[in-house]
């Protein structure tokens, strides 16, 4: 089931609902997705979706603003994961539930701990595809995604003028079906400031890619937070999700409490 939510500074984001005879006890699970990918490709493919709906929860999946089918705006005042943070506390507000579980992947897990940080309703949080990154440079690791040529990629005219070590960003927004100047945009305003990872206390899944370059150096983060738990799966970036085991691990991590 889709739903539309509308932000504090206007705009029209997406989200998808899930359930199956939900188990009332447990909370709601809310997942975000990462960079150029959209709610229903980061989640429902590779199984997570169905894995957690399986095990009695209700599933909520936002596409971050300029993504997927929510609003694509290409001024860069729009974006950041500061203001998705917000987003996902507004969905929690429609939610209406005193706990959530949430997970994100890639951007959607930098999105995820700064809302963690933020909100004492999220009681469990699963932070996937970042690494080292997230303690040394603030979130996304821009010393191998450098925003200024990740964006030169995405507003080329020509594909072939794209430099090969940030062609795949272009092609995964070219295949998801995004915007590449709402791309462009985020890409330009992403999170570069100290993660407070020292703010997250609740039970924290870091869980990465054993070949994924941003997320290199997992456990680094893993012990940034908490009492964090840190698994690593086979596969890169973009691959790792697509292993077996990536919805299983997220939907036992977060059906513990």
């Amino acid at each position: 089931m889709t739903h539309e939510l509308r932000t504090h500074d206007g705009l029209t984001l997406r989200y998808w609902s899930w359930s199956r005879d939900p188990d009332g006890a447990l909370p709601p699970v809310v997942l975000l997705h990462g960079f150029a990918a959209h709610a229903r490709l980061n989640w429902e493919g590779p199984g997570v979706v169905e894995a957690l709906v399986a095990r009695g929860r209700r599933v909520y999946a936002l596409d971050a603003r300029g993504h997927g089918e929510s609003d694509r705006p290409h001024d860069d005042t729009h974006y950041g994961e500061s203001l998705m943070a917000r987003d996902v506390r507004l969905l929690i507000d429609r939610i209406g539930a005193d706990r959530v579980h949430v997970a994100g992947y890639s951007m959607g897990a930098v999105v995820a701990v700064l809302a963690a940080a933020q909100d004492t309703r999220i009681s469990r949080l699963v932070a996937g595809g970042i690494g080292a990154g997230a303690v040394e440079v603030g979130g996304l690791d821009t010393r191998v995604m450098p925003p200024e040529l990740v964006s030169a990629a995405l507003t080329a005219e020509d594909a072939a003028d794209v430099p090969e070590r940030v062609r795949a960003f272009r092609a995964l927004a070219d295949t998801a079906g995004g915007d590449r100047l709402a791309l462009a945009a985020q890409i330009r305003a992403v999170h570069r400031d100290a993660l407070p990872l020292d703010r997250i206390v609740v039970p924290t899944l870091v869980l990465a890619g054993a070949s994924d370059p941003l997320a290199t150096r997992p456990e680094v983060l893993a012990s940034a937070i908490a009492g964090a738990e840190l698994t690593v799966l086979p596969g890169d970036h973009l691959t790792a999700v697509r292993d077996p085991a990536f919805a299983g691990t997220i939907a036992a991590f977060l059906s513990r409490g």
